[in-house]
């Protein structure tokens, strides 16, 4: 190994065995695969947490940093602290997991509907909480890998329950936790302000192998729109969540 190599690791070393320093593979368009088979996450419970917080628009990034430069004691002042629009501060963020199992079942996992799921018995998922706030913790899903066998597909997705599209306006962020090997990490980074819903990655059993694959794809629609993107042909209705 040359020594400018020992300088910068290449790429692809860090994706395939991790960030050593983070202890994380991040996820993206160019590395969006990568199999847990091969990390050798294959028992215990894959735990799935999506975290997100919000941001100002650029716009107001830009103006604010504008205004300094035509102030420049500005510089030396403390930002006012504003609260958010009430638009943007009820922003609710949903995770949820289509399956389909290899006896052909087909079902989902999430909030609405009080889908929560088994992690002993079919589907061997489950849902973890409902986080209606953007709290540090977020919402988990458990995958239990143990019965991976069964396991043919699965798609996690998220999705804004009954507000105002505003992907643009959160730091959304999709991460896997098997239970041995490196984290994996999925930013939603992508703009798409009138998106209502984002497949997120899919988790597919082939030759007995478990590949994840980043999609990161918005669709303007709910499940349902997911559902025949992925051509997982179920039937959807209107859900509702329990209050809080």
């Amino acid at each position: 190994m040359a020594f400018w190599d020992g300088l910068w690791p290449r790429r692809e070393a860090q994706f395939e065995s991790g960030n050593a320093a983070t202890n994380s593979i991040v996820l993206s368009k160019r590395h969006a695969t990568v199999s847990l088979t091969r990390q050798g996450a294959l028992t215990g419970n894959l735990r799935v947490n999506l975290s997100w917080r919000m941001r100002t628009s650029d716009i107001e990034g830009r103006s604010r940093q504008s205004g300094r430069l035509l102030r420049p004691f500005k510089l030396f002042q403390p930002d006012v602290v504003q609260a958010h629009t009430q638009g943007v501060a009820n922003v609710d963020l949903d995770l949820g997991c289509m399956y389909e199992l290899k006896d052909g079942t087909k079902g989902v996992v999430q909030p609405l509907g009080n889908l929560i799921g088994d992690l002993n018995g079919p589907p061997y998922i489950r849902l973890s909480g409902d986080d209606r706030f953007g709290a540090p913790s977020g919402e988990t899903v458990y995958v239990n890998l143990d019965q991976r066998d069964q396991i043919k597909r699965l798609l996690f997705f998220v999705y804004i329950y009954d507000q105002t599209p505003a992907f643009d306006r959160t730091h959304a962020k999709v991460t896997l936790y098997p239970g041995n090997g490196p984290r994996i990490e999925i930013e939603l980074d992508e703009r798409a302000p009138q998106a209502r819903s984002c497949a997120v990655f899919t988790v597919e059993n082939i030759k007995d192998e478990l590949i994840v694959r980043r999609e990161v794809k918005f669709v303007y629609g709910f499940q349902s729109e997911l559902d025949r993107l992925y051509g997982w042909g179920m039937q959807w209705g209107r859900g509702y969540k329990s209050r809080a």
